[in-house]
Parts: structure tokens; sequence; C-alpha cells
């Protein structure tokens, strides 16, 4: 009696079909993972590079029951105009007030007191962000 084979022998006739679509779901991952890196660097780039107006609240104080002071310094362009929102919590959690300042000064760092009218007394306040127009 003879006994039957029933694969080739091993290296004998190049790769598998296994071995060859290993290789070509590597390739086509490196392909998809560079492109998204490269998207994901694109999207980073373009959120700092397109912001003409930012801001950094630098401290806050309930001045009283009815208004907060807030400490901002706002960074732009000298020929950007825009506008900052802050907003004022109270201890639950609900708006109690908001404000847009805006900011069409031709210098490029603007250090600023604000004051925010508040409707019940306020214990924090938040820089919601900045839009240039």
């Amino acid at each position: 009696m003879s006994t039957v084979r029933e694969g080739l022998p091993e290296g004998r006739y190049g790769r598998s079909a296994d071995a060859r679509a290993d290789r070509k779901l590597k390739i086509a991952g490196a392909v998809l993972g560079a492109g998204l890196l490269a998207m994901v660097g694109w999207f980073g780039y373009d959120y700092i590079a397109g912001q003409q107006v930012s801001a950094e609240m630098i401290k806050f104080d309930v001045s009283a029951p009815d208004r907060v002071a807030v400490h901002l310094e706002v960074r732009k362009d000298k020929a950007a105009t825009g506008y900052c929102t802050l907003r004022a919590l109270a201890e639950d959690g609900s708006e109690v007030g908001r404000k847009e300042v805006r900011f069409d000064g031709a210098a490029d760092r603007i250090d600023e007191v604000v004051t925010v009218r508040t409707t019940a007394k306020a214990t924090s306040a938040q820089l919601l962000g900045c839009t240039s127009d």
C-alpha cells in the first residue's frame, strides 16, 4: 500500500496562499494606518493654525452676589477681530450668567478683567471658547 499526501512539501513550491494573503493584509494595514496618521496630523495642524483668537482664563473672583470678575488673557493676530464667551455657574452647576466679550483692538495680546453679571450667586466661571470674525 502507498500513502497519499494531503499537502505539498514545505518550502518546495513557494509561498502558500495563506502567506500571500497575510502579506497583502499587512501592506493594506500599513497603508491605511499611514493614511489615518496623516489625516489626524492634518486636522491637528488645521485646528491650531486656523485659530486666530485664543484666550486663557487666569482667575475669577466672585466679587458680589450678582457678579463675577474674570481675568482673561487673549492672544490673537493684530488684524484679527473676534469674541470670547464666558459663563458663570451656580453651586448646583446651573448657568447663572453669560457674556460675550469682543476684542477688536490692534494689540496681539490683551490682558483684561471682565465683569459677568449673574442672576444668582455664582461659585465658578468658565471660558467656553473664542471665535474669530
